[in-house]
């Protein structure tokens, strides 16, 4: 019995923490960069600072 908790409470541990790593990755993906953005279109050369 006390096995079987043990590996219960050992696979929640390794879900939360897994979708923790999964919800930093994707937070910083989508975070945006510091510096400068440089980019060329139709208006010609365009830098942006952030």
């Amino acid at each position: 019995m006390l096995a079987s908790r043990n590996l219960l409470l050992a696979l929640v541990v390794l879900l939360v923490a897994g979708l923790a790593a999964t919800g930093y990755a994707l937070y910083q993906e989508k975070k945006q960069p510091d510096g400068v953005q440089i980019s060329i279109g139709k208006d010609g050369l365009q830098i942006k600072e952030k």
